[in-house]
């Protein structure tokens, strides 16, 4: 599955697409993320969970909480536009959505789960897409995009914050 170009998702996610090699084998970089994610949440205290480098900053909870959301909103995109649909689909406020989740008060063993799950659930959806439901357009948050940015811009977001989590938090 090729990179996508510009044009197929909205120019604000290039930070996430440019974390992803041309060559590299995209669901093999999300199996090889969600072992990556596991091993790094095995490796977190409870106590550090709650850790956050900088006020106003989110704690590792939530940074995880957040891989989560995002990605069972990306697959969504990605699933409707694969179906076909024609209705632009909305955005969403990720502080807003972090603010009101309450991560802090969930144990870190619930995130490794939550993760796990929404990665092989993505991961499943993905492998059913062939050439031409990869390729389907829609229209997300005022932007055209293509079902397969979302699976990309998917990788390159947890790449991106596995960094943060790696250099700021531990």
């Amino acid at each position: 599955m090729d990179l996508p170009k510009p044009g197929e998702y909205a120019q604000y996610y290039t930070i996430y697409l440019k974390q992803i090699p041309d060559d590299d084998n995209i669901i093999k970089v999300l199996e090889e993320g969600r072992n990556k994610i596991q091993s790094l949440i095995s490796s977190i205290s409870e106590e550090k969970s709650a850790y956050s480098y900088a006020p106003g900053k989110w704690s590792i909870k939530e940074v995880l909480g957040h891989l989560a959301d995002l990605e069972r909103i990306m697959t969504y995109r990605s699933l409707c536009i694969a179906r076909g649909e024609k209705k632009s689909l909305p955005g969403f406020e990720q502080d807003d959505y972090v603010k009101v989740a309450d991560f802090n008060k969930r144990s870190l063993v619930s995130f490794a789960e939550e993760l796990l799950h929404v990665r092989n659930s993505s991961i499943s959806l993905f492998n059913s897409y062939d050439g031409e439901t990869l390729m389907r357009w829609g229209v997300v948050n005022n932007h055209d995009t293509t079902a397969r940015a979302f699976i990309f811009i998917i990788a390159g977001h947890e790449i991106h914050h596995m960094r943060i989590l790696r250099e700021r938090y531990l």
